[in-house]
């Protein structure tokens, strides 16, 4: 891609995560958040992740003290107009997203591409908020995004071959292995990721095994790097919920229908790491499995090892 400017809508988990390793990856990076308390906050979110990647030798400090003279946070919107590629990775709703990519398309000029971070929703759909279809593409990173090496290019009825490409070319420059999907409900990963997740969840309620055992079935059995539960949390209980209420509108409501216990602890809260319990209790980085018999914390079986 031969911008060297990306504009990123949204301080959550996924917009500081994206910002951060397009700072680092050598992008002048601007990034804008809505609510004024976060926004306060998100440059030194941003940079504390960096410190603690520093630390561990995953990326130098020289690294970190050049990627924080090309992040940028924006007071408004409108104080960045120059970028080649602009992403919004908001909250997971077709009218919430649909209206960030209406205000880009008016603001941005009309060579800039406009992308979602959207795990479910149609590209199709997002880009009939703009005048410019044929420059609108998904571009799905994953949780947490300095780690994980797959990004999904979406791309919907309207995207340009030329869009497509420049977005995997974006995607590369970062260090990514980006993967291309047609615009059909929750993609690939999503789709496949949720099916499994719900299952596990169910299987929860009906007390097959616990959340821990059916973690270390799939990551010791199987081999993935994280089990369902995990991931679920990792992901979003909220975010989870949403993408299951699509599906299941969308292709077959009684195969992603969400379980109770999904939308019991989204409704009290407990929505995964970001919230500090779901599944697991979270301690910084570290899941804690809540032991049925004793009401006590217990490592999982994966983090004992």
């Amino acid at each position: 891609m031969t911008t060297t400017r990306v504009l990123i809508i949204g301080g959550g988990t996924m917009g500081r995560g994206i910002a951060g390793l397009c700072a680092l990856s050598g992008f002048e990076t601007a990034v804008f958040e809505s609510d004024s308390e976060a926004r306060r906050k998100l440059r030194g979110a941003i940079e504390s992740s960096w410190k603690k990647a520093a630390a561990r030798g995953r990326v130098s400090s020289e690294a970190v003290e050049a990627g924080g003279s090309r992040l940028r946070v924006l007071e408004r919107l409108e104080d960045e107009r120059d970028a080649g590629l602009a992403i919004e990775a908001v909250y997971e709703s077709l009218p919430v997203k649909s209206a960030v990519l209406e205000s880009l398309d008016r603001l941005c000029p009309a060579e800039t591409i406009l992308a979602s971070n959207t795990s479910s929703l149609s590209i199709t759909s997002l880009a009939r908020a703009t005048r410019r279809p044929d420059r609108v593409v998904g571009i799905h990173f994953f949780n947490p995004v300095a780690a994980m090496p797959l990004v999904e290019i979406v791309r919907g009825s309207a995207t340009s071959s030329e869009t497509a490409e420049s977005a995997a070319v974006f995607v590369r420059s970062l260090g990514k292995r980006a993967i291309r999907v047609a615009d059909s409900p929750g993609f690939a990963t999503s789709r496949l990721g949720l099916a499994l997740g719900l299952e596990a969840m169910r299987m929860v309620e009906e007390g097959v095994a616990s959340v821990g055992d059916l973690d270390s079935a799939m990551e010791l059995g199987y081999g993935h790097r994280m089990g369902p539960l995990k991931t679920s949390d990792l992901v979003g209980l909220d975010v989870r919920l949403s993408i299951a209420e699509t599906l299941a509108a969308q292709l077959n409501e009684e195969r992603f229908r969400p379980p109770p216990i999904l939308r019991r602890m989204v409704s009290e809260g407990r929505i995964g790491k970001k919230a500090g319990e779901g599944f697991y209790r979270w301690e910084g980085d570290s899941p804690v499995e809540v032991g049925p018999e004793t009401g006590h914390p217990k490592k999982s079986e994966v983090e004992r090892r």
